[in-house]
């Protein structure tokens, strides 16, 4: 890939990159509400509204042409599994402030996925140099079960905060929300507090 763009998540640079609570597995597990999707590419759009002057709407083929950028990081679900060592490659978070012109009430972001799925994010989280909309694990191809055909990665929150099957981002003036954080769920969501619920 030429130019890529290869980010560190500085939670690698930990000496213990486990938090508190957390065991390291080599598996991946496989957790959501409901069943896995079957999503068309041809038919999916990822929409970006909200405060913004103008909405967007972009199709598989404009989005998949977006710039990319490759991000290693750890992973750390809310149920206490940790995944060392992963590589994504996607759009960065960073992207859409040049897809749109964010209004500057904007203070939130709520990230929207097939099926009613929503996750909050302060705009300060969803913009870290890290945060990425991931197409690819380890030099392969989302599967369904993992997100395909795009997912959000939030490395430094909960695994819950990298929503699956993502197709929209709304900017926000207040915080509200997603589907797991009026569940019970931490608001924000960091591990080395152990944000887990509440």
């Amino acid at each position: 890939m030429k130019n890529e763009k290869i980010i560190r998540s500085p939670d690698t640079e930990r000496k213990n990159r486990v938090p508190p609570g957390q065991r390291v597995t080599e598996k991946w597990p496989v957790l959501q509400y409901g069943g896995v999707p079957n999503i068309d590419v041809s038919k999916w759009t990822f929409r970006i509204w909200g405060l913004v002057k103008e909405e967007r709407e972009l199709n598989f083929d404009k989005f998949i042409s977006l710039p990319k950028i490759k991000v290693f990081s750890d992973v750390h679900c809310v149920t206490s599994w940790s995944k060392l060592d992963n590589l994504w490659e996607g759009v960065s978070t960073s992207v859409i402030k040049e897809l749109v012109d964010i209004r500057p009430k904007a203070k939130f972001v709520m990230v929207h996925s097939v099926g009613d799925f929503t996750t909050n994010l302060s705009l300060d989280d969803f913009f870290q140099p890290d945060v990425l909309f991931a197409v690819k694990h380890n030099n392969e191809m989302l599967t369904p079960q993992h997100g395909y055909p795009v997912r959000l990665v939030v490395p430094r929150l909960y695994f819950w905060k990298s929503a699956k099957w993502v197709v929209g981002v709304e900017f926000m003036e207040k915080d509200k929300r997603g589907f797991w954080e009026s569940s019970g769920y931490h608001n924000h969501g960091d591990p080395w507090k152990e944000e887990r619920y509440g």
